[in-house]
């Protein structure tokens, strides 16, 4: 019995010494990337405790966000009960004029916000007005619950918080049946498809976004080929749903996975349908930092992470919805991918989606849209 205590003793004394061990590598490990981040000229810290007793002197966050009302709502409740002590303003950004007239302001330094939702078209300019904190050394370390991939490690003080991913055919099944529907983007190319036997958008986001996957060269190829076929050009994705909701086209080529589903939520009948083509483009979206002037900035450094925790992605995907990131915990874009092979909008890539877009629209020709709204 003596000398089952001593072992039980020596097994505690063991297991102590080495969480002290564990506790000083991982006090060093932040020391260290601390150390590194500023010497990049960013903030880091090295606890969640810090950010958040700096966020409760500032007690106020203001926030223009390109999530829709419902999931600023919703979004807005579930933070307050996590941070009862912030007080939240949030609005939601309307547009790129909206976007263009923010610009003005930041570089005047007159904006009232402390954290923005950064237009994809005008991404490189934003850059420059983001509060330099370290938010992927912070995420990689454990600091901030945010998926590192979500953050661009460029720049690392800007994360995507929801994505989109693009559907290779819409469809109504009363005018063509799954089995005539193009099996891959090619497909698209066969002689039955040509004169006005689907629609395209002329903001050809999708067929841009299969640079990472084909290369520029075989996507201009496959732009020119695809303009060819004379489709039904138009602008707007919703606006081509609704077209084909009410059967006057039989397929739409490429839409976002989220506004087709938003689309069938509204289909009491059910005949839109979709199916995907690999690889299925998929892109970062919803991007936000901390403005550079915000009078409350570890608040807003919380929201962004709040977005990015498995609730906040719940929220995204319950209420937006559909579009929480790849990268969500449980998000429906990330199950809706897997085991299929993907032309992923990385970092590397997303800051050049506009120049991929204009190349494909001169591929096709400058067509104008044919297809008018209601």
């Amino acid at each position: 019995m003596k000398r089952c205590f001593l072992n039980i003793a020596f097994l505690c004394l063991g297991l102590v010494a080495w969480q002290s061990v564990f506790a000083a590598t991982a006090t060093s490990t932040l020391v260290k990337a601390k150390s590194a981040a500023e010497a990049r000229g960013f903030i880091f810290y090295t606890s969640h405790d810090q950010i958040v007793a700096e966020a409760k002197k500032e007690s106020k966050l203001r926030v223009l966000t390109g999530l829709d009302p419902e999931s600023i709502k919703a979004m807005t409740i579930a933070f307050k009960k996590k941070y009862p002590f912030i007080e939240v303003i949030a609005e939601e950004a309307q547009g790129v004029t909206e976007h263009q007239r923010i610009l003005l302001e930041l570089k005047g330094g007159m904006t009232q916000w402390d954290t923005i939702s950064i237009a994809n078209d005008l991404y490189n300019e934003y850059v420059p007005y983001q509060k330099k904190f370290d938010i992927l050394g912070m995420a990689e370390h454990g600091v901030l619950q945010i998926h590192s991939k979500m953050i661009d490690p460029k720049n690392r003080n800007i994360a995507a918080l929801t994505a989109n991913i693009q559907v290779g055919v819409a469809f109504n099944k009363n005018l063509i049946s799954l089995e005539k529907t193009p099996n891959t983007w090619e497909d698209y190319l066969r002689p039955e498809f040509k004169g006005k036997k689907f629609l395209a958008d002329i903001r050809p986001t999708e067929i841009a976004a299969l640079v990472p996957a084909w290369g520029m060269e075989k996507t201009l190829d496959y732009a020119r080929k695809l303009a060819a076929q004379q489709p039904v050009w138009l602008r707007g994705g919703t606006r081509g749903l609704v077209s084909l909701v009410v059967g006057e086209h039989p397929m739409f080529i490429g839409n976002n996975y989220k506004t087709i589903r938003r689309m069938q939520l509204k289909d009491p009948a059910g005949v839109l349908q979709y199916k995907f083509l690999e690889p299925v483009p998929v892109r970062p979206s919803e991007s936000v930092g901390v403005i550079a002037t915000s009078v409350s900035p570890h608040a807003a450094l919380l929201w962004i992470e709040f977005l990015a925790t498995a609730e906040g992605q719940k929220i995204i995907d319950e209420f937006e919805p559909f579009g929480a990131s790849i990268y969500g915990p449980g998000s429906i874009q990330g199950q809706e991918i897997r085991g299929k092979k993907v032309s992923l909008i990385d970092w590397d890539h997303y800051t050049r989606l506009g120049d991929y877009q204009s190349k494909v629209v001169a591929a096709y020709g400058f067509p104008k849209a044919e297809l008018k709204g209601r």
